[in-house]
């Protein structure tokens, strides 16, 4: 069976969140299952690319309207993530820097995806599969069965991801005149309230749709950002899959990126690296150690934390320290760094993303907080879980499906409302938790005893592959 994963992130090529780490690790642990699984994903002017080898293995040219561009298909040549990469490089358009946040970024997924489907066209002659994640990719299932251009792979099977429903790649009429030359006909399959809507296209094409937890299915046919109805029309299609985590990157029996590694039979590497990482932020060691990892935006809860984090410092004076990392709203990262100012003996800030230094927060702290307003699955509870810190959740999407809450024999913390005072009382009760060293020593242990890898979750979408071909 040979798949090709179609992504516009993949860890560590370039990853913004969670959809870099899943399509950085699924396809791996597929190819293990006796998969031939790859990888097809933008080029982006960064360092895993300028790093290793890359082979050009296919020039070709597509049109955007009335413009012409030459596009280059490169393969990293030593397999070094455990299956093929492929990347689609379009002179400016697919070479920048980021991921995300160009004015013509609909111009550029529309580009990725014409002309990786114009070089499959010409070179893959055998049975394949294409896995698409997320808006950047939707509107493939559409062109294969209605641009005549791609007739020679019309039939083939498709599977969608959805990451992330808030997110859908909204753009006007005028843009369809970039695309290939389609069935104008079959306009109504990628058209929702007026626009063209990739996501949406990408259900209603797709032969089969899964998300990333099964809470998260049941989420987006009340809350889906304007498409519940189709997501509940195209329901005998889903599937609700957990993310797992990459168990060889997030081990901190072996990680590389931290100072001191353990076991949960020998934790004494933990405690060593909480006092490294507090002497390195001016913390005293023996408090409790919170943390919070992600994006600075309202999905998240980030618009919560300066207020929870002063009334925290007043109500616990002293007594507990806060660490947060993360990028995204200017408002709430200028609050953040006040509050740090404020109170620089037990509040730690860093904005943007450090790779080593997430390493280090989960190796470190004894809580992580994800007050999420929505949570398709988090990954962030699970790398937490795996290194031995206790996640403090909103209890919504994948974060009620992985974290089951101390007070039902689970080995971690949730609350219901995405509120301030509730999450205070999640503080409270983990405080009480904190002083219970045995109890404490055997809720990590449980945690770090929890298999979150890809092998399961894996099988699941092969199983959805097979039924499909």
């Amino acid at each position: 069976m040979k798949v090709y994963h179609i992504s516009a992130e993949c860890y560590p090529v370039a990853k913004v969140g969670g959809l870099g780490d899943v399509v950085g690790a699924l396809p791996k642990y597929q190819n293990r299952l006796s998969v031939d699984a790859s990888v097809i994903m933008p080029w982006y002017d960064r360092s895993f690319v300028k790093d290793h080898q890359f082979k050009s293995v296919f020039l070709g040219e597509i049109k955007l309207g009335a413009q012409l561009y030459q596009y280059q298909v490169l393969k990293e040549k030593q397999n070094v993530l455990g299956f093929d990469l492929y990347l689609i490089r379009i002179p400016g358009l697919l070479d920048r820097k980021e991921v995300y946040g160009y004015a013509d970024e609909s111009i550029q997924f529309i580009a990725f995806q014409s002309a990786l489907l114009h070089w499959l066209s010409i070179h893959e002659h055998d049975q394949i599969l294409l896995h698409c994640h997320d808006h950047h990719s939707g509107l493939i299932p559409f062109f294969l069965e209605h641009c005549h251009e791609f007739k020679a792979l019309k039939g083939t099977p498709t599977v969608g991801t959805v990451h992330n429903g808030q997110y859908q790649g909204w753009m006007d009429w005028q843009q369809a005149v970039l695309m290939p030359v389609f069935d104008w006909d079959q306009r109504g399959l990628l058209d929702w309230d007026g626009v063209i809507n990739p996501l949406a296209a990408l259900i209603k094409c797709c032969w089969a749709y899964t998300t990333v937890s099964k809470g998260y299915l049941e989420e987006l046919f009340l809350d889906a950002n304007g498409l519940e109805a189709l997501f509940s029309s195209e329901k005998q299609k889903s599937h609700g899959i957990v993310n797992g985590i990459d168990t060889e990157v997030w081990n901190p029996s072996k990680d590389s990126l931290i100072p001191y590694n353990y076991h949960q039979a020998e934790m004494d590497g933990k405690q060593k690296n909480k006092k490294a990482f507090c002497k390195q932020f001016g913390f005293t060691y023996r408090l409790p150690l919170f943390s919070f990892i992600g994006r600075l935006v309202y999905e998240k809860g980030a618009d919560l934390l300066p207020f929870f984090i002063e009334e925290m410092m007043n109500t616990y004076s002293g007594k507990v320290n806060f660490i947060v990392l993360g990028s995204g709203d200017p408002v709430i990262e200028k609050e953040l760094l006040i509050l740090q100012n404020k109170y620089a003996d037990n509040v730690g800030v860093t904005i943007g993303y450090d790779e080593v230094l997430s390493h280090k927060i989960y190796a470190s702290s004894d809580f992580l907080f994800m007050p999420s307003r929505v949570e398709p699955c988090g990954l962030n509870q699970l790398y937490a879980m795996r290194y031995g810190t206790m996640p403090i959740v909103r209890k919504t999407g994948g974060l009620a499906d992985t974290v089951v809450d101390i007070s039902s024999g689970g080995f971690g913390i949730s609350f219901e409302n995405d509120e301030v005072p509730a999450m205070l009382e999640a503080v409270e009760r983990s405080l009480v938790l904190f002083k219970r060293k045995a109890l404490l020593k055997q809720k990590r242990n449980d945690m770090m005893e929890q298999d979150f890898s890809w092998e399961t979750s894996a099988r699941k979408y092969i199983d959805i592959y097979k039924s499909l071909i």
